[in-house]
């Protein structure tokens, strides 16, 4: 691993820092090597950082654990890219509050491609799983990434769609196959571990067919409630236009599709059951103006 890629490490281990901070730092100091070597007095003088994120900036316990952070990720094929790296997605660089770095585990190089994000509930109906699968298998075909949180429901049934996009292609027709759109999965936790469990197999199958696993979590970070809604940023950061499918009133899944609509993009919705609770919030965005589709050739991906 590149020796800078240790201060990128070091920096997401930071307690009390979030992205804005992180931002404004390297804002003033350009890389997180120099942070690094920065002593109290000159920590201090920085506006907005107490005493307390500057204790955790000079924990040397923390230094220590980037060894052991490094060497675990060389040793499962785990990476990290910064916000400067060319891999990083363009789209993601322009939400309000972008992560600083992601860990990944995959083909870091699908990040750039077009993408759409697809969301709904964990609780998902047949009628749900069916539709999921239908738009992850069929925008995979033509040429879109599919990006989702690999959570029950929904998201796990559009990935589902997607890698059997990917194992109905022969691997004898690799240029054909390289058009095929990737599943991107953006998970709340660290590549460590999988969450939820059942989907160890499915989260293997994504990386084996060219897809990713990223987070902006280090390694050992469990999946706290807390971290999901600061994940579905990025899933609609990373993407061009949000496609949901079922959502309940008060349901996560709305968090998204707000953080899809400040950041500019397009929401489309497959229309729901009347009758289900599950359709409640898709059937709402529709009424509000969101995109009704019914069929994967309506969602308008451009390059």
């Amino acid at each position: 691993m590149v020796e800078d890629k240790k201060y990128w490490v070091w920096l997401s281990l930071i307690k009390g820092l979030g992205s804005k901070k992180k931002q404004k730092l390297l804002e003033v100091y350009k890389t997180p090597k120099r942070l690094y070597y920065l002593r109290r007095n000159e920590l201090l003088k920085i506006k907005g950082i107490g005493t307390q994120i500057v204790d955790n900036i000079l924990d040397e316990k923390i230094k220590e654990e980037v060894n052991k952070h490094i060497y675990y990720m060389e040793k499962n094929n785990i990476d990290i890219i910064s916000i400067v790296d060319n891999y990083y997605p363009q789209y993601l660089k322009q939400i309000y509050d972008p992560p600083i770095s992601l860990y990944i585990k995959g083909n870091k190089e699908i990040l750039n491609n077009k993408g759409i994000a697809i969301i709904g509930c964990r609780e998902a109906s047949e009628y749900g799983k069916k539709a999921a699968k239908y738009f992850g298998y069929n925008l995979s075909k033509v040429n879109i990434n599919i990006i989702s949180g690999l959570a029950k429901g929904v998201d796990t049934y559009s990935h589902i769609g997607n890698c059997c996009s990917l194992l109905e292609k022969s691997y004898s027709y690799v240029e054909s196959y390289k058009r095929y759109g990737k599943p991107i999965a953006v998970v709340g936790n660290g590549l460590d571990m999988v969450y939820p469990k059942e989907n160890q197999k499915l989260e293997q199958k994504i990386i084996e067919l060219g897809g990713c696993v990223i987070s902006e979590y280090p390694i050992g970070t469990k999946p706290q409630k807390m971290h999901f809604p600061a994940r579905n940023r990025i899933i609609s950061g990373i993407a061009k236009g949000v496609l949901v499918i079922e959502a309940k009133e008060k349901s996560g899944t709305l968090i998204t599709v707000d953080f899809a609509l400040e950041q500019g993009k397009d929401v489309y919705v497959v229309p729901g059951n009347i009758n289900s609770i599950n359709s409640v919030g898709t059937n709402e965005l529709i009424k509000q103006g969101a995109k009704l589709i019914t069929t994967y050739k309506e969602v308008e991906i451009q390059n």
